[in-house]
């Protein structure tokens, strides 16, 4: 019976070790939450009874962020879409930042030896980078330029496209675009390995289009026999009327071999035509609308930087005595 008595007595002690214990949780939680409640009152009050300096903080930024505007040079950003003919997408990218380390070195004599400039030309140009392009989903449909280079490469679903790249010129005045385009192209037809491989892939093309052309003709004409034979075999014995019956299966397949053939001639003379070069432009430079270190540019980085320097002044002076009396003490 003593036992019985000793287990109630443990279970209501449990309970009431519970219940104080949930007691505690919600008196520590009523605390932050009056301690945050009392925080963003005072803050608020804070803002408001200094709102003059704050908003002079402002109107301040606002200013430096157009004066920058007008001071500096402008920036304009634009993108030329090629197609690699001749070698991997990652040798071609890697080649054209060569470019892209010119301009951050400030190496304008070999910047403007690559893109045939002269050195006043050259000082137009503020950057030349190539960037992957990124297909979503593996549905052949370019996405987005990864321009900053940090897609994940074991990524099996969203993929590097590998026949086009994308290089963004960033320049002070848009109207030099197409000669920047054309010093980008020469840099890249010039390289004398290039040139190599893409008469080589040229070649090629042009030795399989005329083998398969052979083919074709070869193919036909063992059509023509065997549909020649099988006509003859159709014709009575005794003579008579001639019935024309369904061609036989073998026939019918040499029909699709020719028609493969001939599919697959057309697909290279349209490659060998249209992308002759070591690369093929898709989509031209388009001339931007604005600069891209406009007002807002500049606003976005020097609006904040004013406000919080201005907010932390007025903060230490609120505190001013509380922090000589800490600076006295120790």
């Amino acid at each position: 019976m003593s036992e019985n008595t000793n287990n109630a007595k443990n279970v209501r002690d449990d309970e009431i070790d519970l219940l104080d214990l949930f007691r505690r949780m919600g008196k520590t939680l009523s605390g932050w939450i009056n301690a945050l409640g009392s925080a963003f009152l005072i803050s608020v009050v804070f803002l408001l009874k200094r709102w003059l300096p704050l908003a002079l903080s402002v109107v301040l930024g606002v200013g430096v962020s157009y004066l920058l505007k007008y001071t500096s040079d402008s920036s304009y950003s634009a993108d030329l879409v090629l197609r690699n003919n001749t070698i991997s997408n990652a040798d071609m990218i890697s080649y054209l930042n060569r470019l892209h380390t010119y301009c951050e070195e400030n190496n304008s004599q070999e910047l403007a030896s690559s893109i045939s400039f002269t050195p006043v030309q050259v000082n137009n140009i503020i950057d030349i980078s190539a960037f992957w392009i990124i297909d979503n989903g593996r549905d052949g449909i370019p996405d987005y330029v990864d321009y900053k280079n940090n897609h994940n490469i074991y990524d099996t679903i969203n993929l590097r496209m590998q026949d086009r790249l994308d290089v963004r010129v960033k320049i002070k005045s848009p109207q030099a675009l197409t000669q920047v385009r054309n010093g980008i192209l020469k840099f890249i037809e010039s390289d004398s390995l290039f040139q190599q491989r893409n008469r080589v892939r040229l070649r090629q093309s042009q030795e399989l289009i005329t083998r398969l052309e052979y083919d074709r003709i070869q193919l036909d004409s063992l059509q023509k026999i065997k549909y020649f034979v099988e006509t003859v075999n159709q014709k009575p014995q005794g003579g008579g009327q001639i019935l024309y019956l369904q061609q036989s299966n073998n026939t019918q397949l040499i029909y699709l071999d020719i028609q493969a053939i001939i599919s697959r001639k057309l697909a290279l003379e349209a490659d060998r035509d249209l992308y002759n070069g070591i690369v093929t432009v898709l989509s031209e430079f388009s001339m931007p609308a604005q600069r891209e270190n406009g007002g807002f540019f500049y606003a976005k980085i020097y609006v904040p930087i004013f406000f919080f320097l201005t907010l932390l002044i007025l903060i230490l002076l609120a505190n001013r005595k509380k922090l000589e009396d800490v600076y006295n003490k120790y």
